[in-house]
């Protein structure tokens, strides 16, 4: 590790970002970032780059410096009893890119102050297993993108694209194991 932080100073300052932020104590409450940029485009052809982030509606609360819980899925666990509880939300966040702002290198974050634009809300209101829905057929690929937003001339986007493509492919081939999260699992707490 340490030899590739020495060639690579930007994931060394990217890391710094990361660690300067507190940790929520579940998925409920964390707010998730896109690190690449994309393009919003008019019906004229221009664009400007954005980049977007979901902001929790619920209460941010940071993570309990105590003994890490023993089950590995208890973010899972406690978001699906959350969700059992009531609807969670976030706030579909874009920011607004300016001249100058790097669209190419995701480990680059623009400067604060950006202004931000609140364009919906994501609201979770029910839990399902693979064994009840499709999500597993989905290939999450980030270049699969509604008309009026296009791919920047960020090379990490392709990346991606070419792998998760290969993954999807992967997996359609393998035999299904039993998910961690079974239909049992969703429907406690109900």
């Amino acid at each position: 590790m340490k030899a590739f932080l020495a060639r690579h100073p930007e994931t060394v300052q990217a890391l710094r970002v990361i660690k300067s932020q507190a940790v929520s104590s579940g998925f409920d409450n964390s707010t998730f970032h896109s690190l690449n940029a994309f393009r919003f485009i008019n019906s004229a052809g221009d664009f400007i780059p954005v980049r977007w982030l979901m902001t929790p509606m619920q209460p941010f609360e940071a993570a309990s410096t105590a003994s890490a819980p023993q089950d590995k899925n208890y973010l899972f666990d406690a978001l699906i009893a959350q969700i059992h509880r009531q609807p969670l939300r976030w706030h579909l966040m874009v920011i607004i890119g300016q001249p100058g702002d790097p669209t190419n290198d995701a480990t680059i974050a623009w400067p604060e102050g950006r202004e931000k634009v609140d364009v919906g809300t994501l609201t979770l209101d029910r839990v399902e297993s693979d064994e009840t829905s499709a999500a597993t057929d989905i290939n999450f690929d980030p270049l699969v993108l509604p008309a009026g937003i296009a791919p920047s001339d960020d090379p990490l986007l392709s990346a991606r694209s070419a792998v998760y493509s290969q993954s999807f492919t992967r997996r359609a081939g393998e035999t299904k194991q039993p998910s961690a999260i079974t239909p049992a699992d969703v429907r406690k707490g109900e």
